[in-house]
């Protein structure tokens, strides 16, 4: 099975596939969750096979679930645990406690990726996030080779600097994978989005708690059977591909409405308490603090 990206559509096309940045032996090994974690890996995987392939007669949405239909269909226990919910976390954005979490595994280099992050998350961040509905948690995924894992731990030094999301915008602006993510421009990624400490950025980038975070988040995604760019979960419901808009308010609005009974990603019902609120309520912030 290829390393895709895939932007499945009700007629989807054939999508490009990556030329290298296949994943190690290492990477390979299964997270242990339990049967559902077993059986949603599946499900990715056949998602990801038919967002790479040929068109065909019956192809429809190659999204995991259809929203539309039981809210209690195609949704995981076992991966709605994968939330942090950790308010210290410099790679998500909305209040620790949300009902909601929606994450997301995701390339720099992936052309669906910044289709996703412009086209889509804005209006969700705006409707949700801001309203203490929705938390979105990243998790870099760098499938294609040594510049998507360069751009994952810029990210993540971005961040360190509380500049993550301002990096993100920055590096999924229109036309800024064709220029690459050598050093320089990584440098002046960080530059344009407001990153105070370049020498900074530049050694946490190189260093090894990068590599680490980088490689954590990419075990999280294979284990659970993700193979192409962008995959998400949203309460533990997998959803493939930057797919149309409806398809997140759908699964945020009805994991909102389940979480009213059963609590935030399966725990008991509670109120949320400023103790447990994320640091990051607000939308993201260009370099001169201008909202997103």
């Amino acid at each position: 099975m290829p390393v895709s990206t895939s932007s499945p559509s009700p007629k989807p096309s054939r999508k490009p596939t990556a030329k290298s940045g296949k994943p190690t032996g290492r990477s390979r090994k299964p997270l242990v969750y339990g049967a559902g974690i077993v059986a949603a890996a599946a499900l990715f995987g056949y998602v990801s096979y038919r967002a790479t392939a040929p068109d065909s007669p019956d192809s429809g949405s190659a999204a995991v679930a259809d929203v539309s239909a039981d809210p209690e269909a195609g949704v995981y226990p076992e991966l709605a645990k994968l939330a942090r919910r950790d308010a210290g976390d410099k790679l998500a954005q909305g209040r620790a406690d949300a009902p909601v979490v929606l994450i997301e595994y995701a390339d720099f280099k992936c052309g669906y990726c910044a289709k996703f992050a412009r086209d889509t998350e804005p209006a969700l961040v705006k409707k949700y996030v801001d309203n203490g509905t929705l938390r979105i948690e990243w998790r870099n995924f760098p499938i294609f080779g040594a510049e998507s894992e360069a751009a994952a731990r810029a990210s993540w030094a971005a961040g360190q600097q509380g500049r993550f999301w301002q990096f993100h915008r920055a590096a999924y602006a229109e036309g800024v994978k064709e220029k690459g993510f050598g050093k320089d421009r990584l440098k002046a990624l960080a530059q344009q989005a407001g990153v105070a400490d370049l020498d900074r950025f530049q050694a946490d980038a190189d260093g090894a708690a990068a590599a680490a975070a980088v490689s954590e988040d990419q075990e999280q995604g294979y284990g659970i059977g993700a193979t192409s760019t962008p995959s998400f979960l949203i309460n533990g419901r997998p959803i493939a591909g930057a797919q149309p808009a409806r398809t997140f308010t759908e699964a945020i609005e009805q994991a909102a409405e389940r979480a009213k009974n059963t609590g935030n990603a399966g725990e008991n019902a509670t109120a949320p308490t400023d103790a447990t609120a994320s640091t990051d309520t607000t939308a993201p912030t260009d370099a001169k603090g201008a909202a997103k």
